[in-house]
């Protein structure tokens, strides 16, 4: 059975003797992120496959770059990013009595940002 990923075909690959389907091993996934503008944090937009840090930075540029306002790209390779096991989501729980320590409990940040918009305008 042919492969209906357009990606697989537009390569020609071919097949094993398995039939298992060869793709390129050497290329890599990096995680992609984007900063809209200095100073704000930048937020993951997806992933590129490429073979080296230069190429990735080049193809998240044509492919979330392009997008909008960008200030900077990151990429990482998905391999180097950690993470706690699922099973653990229980440390991150937070008791309801110390909201307080919480910024989102605060609205304070949402009327300066209106209030410096309005100021644009």
């Amino acid at each position: 059975m042919s492969s209906l990923d357009p990606r697989i075909k537009r390569l020609d690959l071919k097949k094993t003797e398995e039939g298992e389907v060869h793709t390129n091993t050497h290329l890599i996934t990096w995680e992609v992120f984007h900063q809209e503008k200095r100073g704000k944090q930048p937020m993951h937009v997806g992933a590129v496959h490429a073979s080296n840090p230069e190429m990735a930075l080049l193809m998240a540029k044509e492919t979330f770059g392009r997008r909008g306002k960008t200030t900077n790209l990151w990429v990482v390779k998905s391999s180097d990013v950690y993470t706690f096991p699922t099973e653990d989501e229980d440390m991150f729980e937070t008791t309801p009595e110390k909201m307080f320590r919480d910024p989102a409990y605060y609205k304070v940040r949402d009327r300066i940002e209106k209030f410096q918009n309005k100021q644009k305008v």
